[in-house]
Formats: structure tokens, sequence, C-alpha cells
């Protein structure tokens, strides 16, 4: 066992004495909920777990108190999931490209490279039995999946500008741990590089790596555009977050604590999805007037070459997330390769 997993089996004991909804102890303490994420409070997935807070405590009666720990303060993304798993924290909001790793590959499926056209097509996908199914399929890894969260659609970035494929030769990119996104960089003749969100600025400031893809209210919180001078407005993939549970201790918790929770999450979630455009929106206008980075349109042509360059990445990607699954959203989004 790793030491960092040891650690976190030592924290079981206390987090499950500290959560545990039965005995008299249970009755005068309130029913602790650690809710561990990545970024900061100020971003889409930070305020929506701070939403989440502000009902389930308020709904519950004082039943519930959920500590939320932002920024990393607990874990590092690689780390999470683990940590979740083995009860040091009973919940998160990881990158929906965390699944892959731990088993569930279907949820790659997100990272594919301009699948989603526009938000109303993503809904359709994560508000319908394709998003469902996907979340089921966590079951059988000690999780339940309670909601999407939107974070928003993604920019490039890099010290040079990223108008045409061929821009892309040689770069190293940061990327999270996704084999869909390492396929999709190397589709542009850039070499994938995997690193915790947390470590980005200091390896674009040491030249570590020349560029990422991000959605701007990520850009802006993490000062990005302070280390990279050219930002390409291409809205080519799209970044969202699983809201999940540990699924032992979910299924210990009173059924009125947990309906109760199960109403603020999915008020928390429609929270979230109506703010994280204007997040973005915002944190994208903050960017340009700071001049610290330049932003670059693309031309319908200058798109059109990066549709066609990206394209065999979903038929690649077939036979690790699944074709039918492809196919589908596919269908449900009205995806045409181009």
């Amino acid at each position: 066992m790793k030491i960092q997993s040891l650690l976190m089996a030592l924290a079981i004991g206390a987090a499950s004495l500290a959560t545990s909804p039965c005995g008299a102890a249970a009755q005068q303490s309130p029913i602790v909920i650690k809710f561990s994420h990545v970024v900061t409070p100020d971003t889409p997935k930070g305020k929506g777990a701070e939403k989440f807070k502000e009902l389930a405590e308020a709904r519950s009666g004082g039943k519930v108190k959920v500590e939320v720990y932002p920024n990393s303060q607990l874990y590092k993304d690689k780390e999470e999931i683990e940590a979740l798993q083995l009860g040091a924290v009973q919940m998160l909001a990881p990158a929906l490209s965390k699944f892959g790793p731990l088993g569930a590959k279907e949820f790659e499926v997100f990272d594919l490279p301009y699948i989603f056209p526009n938000t109303e097509a993503l809904r359709k996908v994560t508000e319908g039995p394709i998003g469902r199914s996907l979340l089921k399929k966590l079951e059988s890894k000690g999780i339940i999946g309670l909601a999407y969260w939107d974070n928003g659609f993604k920019l490039m970035s890099a010290n040079r500008p990223l108008l045409m494929p061929e821009d892309f030769k040689g770069l190293k990119m940061r990327i999270q741990s996704s084999k869909v996104l390492e396929a999709q960089f190397r589709a542009l003749g850039a070499l994938p590089q995997v690193m915790a969100f947390s470590e980005v600025y200091q390896a674009m400031q040491t030249g570590v790596v020349d560029g990422t893809e991000n959605t701007p209210s990520n850009q802006l919180t993490q000062k990005i555009d302070e280390v990279q001078k050219h930002t390409t407005l291409s809205r080519h993939g799209y970044i969202g977050y699983a809201v999940i549970v540990n699924k032992r201790f979910w299924d210990g918790l009173p059924p009125d604590v947990r309906t109760i929770l199960e109403g603020a999450m999915q008020d928390a979630a429609t929270y979230v999805n109506q703010t994280a455009q204007a997040e973005n929106d915002n944190a994208l206008a903050a960017m340009r007037a700071s001049g610290k980075s330049t932003y670059h349109a693309l031309t319908p042509a200058q798109e059109a070459a990066w549709r066609k360059a990206l394209a065999p990445v979903h038929e690649d990607m077939g036979q690790r997330v699944g074709r039918d699954l492809i196919q589908a959203i596919h269908k449900e989004t009205g995806f045409v390769a181009q």
C-alpha cells in the first residue's frame, strides 16, 4: 500500500465516526461531509461547492455540516478519488476525464474534440439517459454519481499563436490524465504532458510545458495568462465535473437526510450550470483587458482545418470509450465530422 493510501486508510476510522448517522452521538452532532476540490473558491466549481454547503446545511436544520476544502488543500488531482474511495473525504467534483484511470473509460467521451457544438446539445447528454447511465457505472467503484456540473468550453494557449494544426507541432501541452486528450494533441503534432492542475503555472513559468487548454475561469484564477503569450478562442472541447460521494457513506445516511441532500445537489447543479457561462465570459473579458496575453479568433477556414485534423480522434478512440456510446452522442448532438 502506498504511504498516501496508508495515511488515507488511517483517516477512515475518524471519518466514519464523524459522519456515522447511527448512534446517540449522531443525534447531537451533525453529519459531516468533507467536500474536497482542486480549484479556487471563485470558479464555477468552487461556487457550486459553497452553494451546496449553504443549501444542505439550511435545509437539514443543522443535521448536516459541509466542510469545503478548495484549491488542493487536502488532495491533488491524482489523489482525491482514492481518498474518496477510502472514506477520507465524502464528496468530490472531479473533472469527467478523471474517471478513465479509475476504469470508467466511457467518461472520456466528454473529452472528444468538438463533440458538443453548444450548451444545449451538451445538456441533452448530461440530463438524459446517456448521462444517467454513465453515472450508474461508478457504483461498482464504490462511488455514487449525484450530478453533472459545467465548467465550460476550452481555449488553447501557448507562447506562440495557435491558428492552424501545424502550429502545435513539437509543443509540450499540459493535459489532464485522459487517453482522449493524449490522442487529441498527438493528432495536432504536439507532445501531451499529464500534470496536476496545481502545478501548471510553475511548469509554464519554467518552460517545463509550452501550453495548455482550459476554460477562461480556470485560466484567470490560476493566472495562466501571465505565463502564456497567446490564447486561441477555439471552444474545441468541454470541461465538466461529476459530483460524487462515497457509496458506503451515502447508503448509510438516514433516508430523510439523503433526500434533502439530493435536492440540495440538484439545485446547486442548476446554479452552477446557469452561472458557469457568465463566469467564463467575465474571466475572458478581464484577461483581455489586462493585455497580458494576445487573443486570437479562428477564421472559418482555420476552424475547418482544426476540425479536419481532430475528426479522426473520434474514430480512433471508439475502441477505448465505446463506439456505440460515441455514435449515440453524435446522434443526440448532431455531430458531423468535417
